[in-house]
Order: C-alpha cells, then structure tokens, then sequence
C-alpha cells in the first residue's frame, strides 16, 4: 500500500487550523517541505515537547513525506529560542543520517502562518489567493506528521495532544481521546466548574471562544486556553458583529496601523485593512470592491494588536468574508511579481511583547507533558474535524467497536477524512453531527 493510501486510510489531517487532509497534500511532488515547528501561538505547548518525546517519528515522518513528495529540500522551521530542542534535532538527524535542514526562526507572531513559514524559510511568496503549492512548497505540522509515521504502521489517529493554559491552577499538555468531552480536559488543570470563565478552542489570536460549553476535543484540537470572562481579550473576543460594526465606523482615525503591521501586507500582498475600514466608514465601495478581504488569514494582529483605538479591523474583515463568498465574489490578483516590504523585518510582532499586550503574562508557564487518563463515560466524535464533505458513519447504534476501528469515511471521489473510534465501547447514537460510544 502507497504512503498516500496508509495516510488516508489513517484518517491523517492537519493537527490544527482547519484540518486540511493531509493525503491529499502530500499526493503531488514538490521542491520543498516544510515542517511548521514555530508553535507561535502564545501558550500552547504541544509541539517542542513532541519533538522531543517523540524525535525519531516525527523525522522519519517527515523523510518519508519527503520521498513521496520527491523534493529538494526538508527543512525544519523552528524559532531559535527553543535551543535544547534544536540540539536533540541536530544530533538525531546527524545520527540517523536524514536530509533534513533546520532553519532558526525569530521569535515573532505569527511564524506559524503557512504562507509566512515559506517566505522565511524559502524567500518565495505564496501568490494571492493561492497555498504554498503554488510556489513548489507543502507546509505539515508537528503532530500531523507524527500521525503519517504511526500511518506507515496502520495506527489511525485517535487522540490528539492538548494544552491547557491561561488562568488555571496546574498549566499541562496530555494525549486526549478524540472525542472526549473539553470541560473533563480543563477539570485535569484544576479547573472543575467553569461558571465565571470563558474556553478559547486553541491560541489566543486565532481561537475562538467556545458557545458551547459541551463541546468536545477533535483531531485538530491543540489547546484551550481558560480565562475569567471579564479578561479583556475575552472581551474583545466575544464582540457582536454590530458592536464592531458601529465602532469602527465613529472611531476609525486612518492611522494605518492596522495595514502597516499586517502580515500578509508585509510579503507584499494587495492586503490593506485600513482602506477596508475606510470603505465600511464612508460607504466608498461596493461589496465587490471590496474582494481584497478574502487575502486575509485572521491572524488578528490587526484587532488584538495593532489600532490604538482598540477597533476590530479583523471582525468587520470576517463579516465582508462572509458576505464576498455568500455572493461568490473572489479577489482577482492584480500582479505576478511580488515583493516583500523592506521594514518588514522591524515590523514583525515579537511574541513576548504580544503576551504582554494581551495581558497574558502571568499565564506565561509550561505546560508539562503529562500522562493522565479519562474517566468520561461517553466519547461523541464529529464528523465534521476536517476540509470537505462530512464523513459518513460505518457503523449502527449498538455496534461494539475497539479503538483504532473505523466508524465513518467519506464518500469515494470527495475531499474528507476517514474517522475512528477512540475508545472501545459501544455505539449508542449516531447523527448527521457525530457518533457517541459508551466507554467500556
């Protein structure tokens, strides 16, 4: 069997962000690949401690992408920071004699961004609108390709490796069953009753606080970060979109702040939040006018970052989004030739000062590795982890799976990934949603 197939009979996806599945990244060939170790979301701290724990996997994971890619060049981005990490990849790779290269990074947000992790490591700019394929390069994860090494020994991925941080007695990163319900992973950080706090599903630039306090863990879950609901980002963060709306309309000043720090604008893409802010201001522009909205990757410097009048360029950006593709308006490029900003390099935001300005210093601990177990009498696994069409469940209420088993693919021909039971147990329901096993 192809490493494409084991990877997709795996049920492999992007351990984070949208979930992108990773056999149909890596079906193609490629001149670079890239393995995103930067982690650069202020605490989470999943990804240095399984480089460490699990070293020679997640190398020979990403040689064996590298053979089935056919590129030139394996390279290893991780910030310069992380020192005691790099020398346990350098004497690994030396003594496993692998031709995989290590580019340091600065330590600034967000290196981990797909299109801002080519650039550094490679000096190419992923063009408008476009993915690092487009310029010869495919970007994988520290778990992901942990998961395409178990792939290559028929293991599918049935948990995932969490952090829990923020305002929480015991600060800790654990593997999680898929699955398991997110308030019986924050109770093992000391936190048993969440009345009076929030949960952000992942960093805290990009996460997004949770409505649904009985959500549970996916394949792509890699932190939740607890905070008191009157914390100020917390307050930012949960805005209505009217409330963004109106204020950006009385108080934009056009310093350009928003546009001057913004990332993509700064590899030279046409990406200028302020003259969006300005538009929504003064009515100036139509809606497909406005098509530039779709290049931004709401990284949310601009919002949580940037506008000295505390303004939320990032949301109203999200709302045109949303508009643009319901009325199926796309950006047309207007260059091939891009270059990056000459004052990017003293433009990038350094991750140190962000915590700080997000008032998060004090929940600026580790995170240790530590094995727990899970006393949830059920698991509820969604069918929707991933890019693409839902899978479709294999199995029927009352069925016994074990874990590792297959319980819902996707249909042949579509984009999706195959999902598994975490548990051994029993089927007791099964929606358009999720299944739910009883454990035991």
């Amino acid at each position: 069997m192809s490493l494409v197939d084991k990877i997709k009979n795996a049920g492999v996806i992007g351990a984070g962000g949208a979930g992108f599945p990773t056999h149909a990244k890596v079906s193609g060939e490629a001149d670079y690949v890239l393995l995103n170790a930067a982690e650069c979301e202020p605490l989470l701290r999943v990804d240095q401690q399984l480089l460490v724990l699990y070293t020679d996997s997640i190398l020979y994971g990403l040689d064996a992408i590298a053979r089935q890619l056919q590129v030139k060049h394996a390279i290893i981005g991780i910030k310069k920071k992380h020192g005691d990490v790099i020398d346990v990849l350098r004497r690994r790779i030396r003594e496993l004699r692998l031709a995989i290269e290590i580019h340091e990074m600065a330590d600034f947000y967000p290196a981990g961004d797909e299109q801002i992790m080519v650039y550094e490591l490679t000096g190419r700019i992923v063009p408008e609108g476009g993915i690092p394929i487009k310029v010869g390069c495919v970007v994988i994860n520290v778990e992901t390709t942990l998961n395409v090494n178990r792939s290559m020994e028929d293991m599918s991925v049935t948990d995932s490796f969490v952090t829990v941080s923020g305002d929480v007695p015991h600060p800790l990163t654990m593997k999680v069953p898929v699955g398991t319900p997110m308030k019986e992973v924050v109770a093992k950080a000391g936190i048993t009753d969440l009345d009076g706090y929030a949960v952000i599903d992942g960093g805290p630039m990009m996460g997004r606080v949770l409505k649904d306090m009985d959500a549970t863990v996916m394949k792509k879950t890699k932190g939740y970060i607890v905070l008191r609901t009157e914390h100020p980002l917390i307050v930012k963060k949960t805005a209505t979109d009217r409330t963004a709306f109106l204020e950006g309309r009385s108080a934009c000043e056009q310093c350009r702040m928003c546009t001057d720090l913004c990332p993509r604008h700064l590899i030279g893409h046409n990406l200028n939040p302020h003259k969006i802010m300005r538009a929504v201001k003064y009515n100036l522009a139509r809606l497909e006018e406005l098509t530039q909205a779709n290049l931004c990757s709401q990284c949310g410097i601009c919002t949580l970052f940037s506008c000295p009048a505390h303004l939320k360029p990032h949301q109203i950006n999200f709302m045109i989004k949303q508009q643009l593709g319901a009325n199926k308006l796309r950006y047309t490029p207007l260059t091939e030739a891009y270059h990056a900003s000459a004052a990017r390099d003293y433009r990038r935001l350094p991750v140190k000062r962000l915590i700080r300005h997000l008032g998060l210093y004090a929940f600026d601990k580790p995170a240790p590795m530590t094995d727990v177990t899970f006393a949830s009498p059920e698991v509820r696994i969604s069918l929707h982890q991933h890019v693409g069409a839902p899978a479709v469940a294999v199995v029927a209420a009352g069925d016994v799976v074990i874990k590792g088993q297959l319980i819902a693919d996707v249909p042949e021909g579509t984009l999706g990934a195959a999902v598994h039971a975490s548990v051994n147990g029993m089927v007791a329901s099964i929606t358009d949603q999720e299944i739910t096993i009883k454990v035991g």
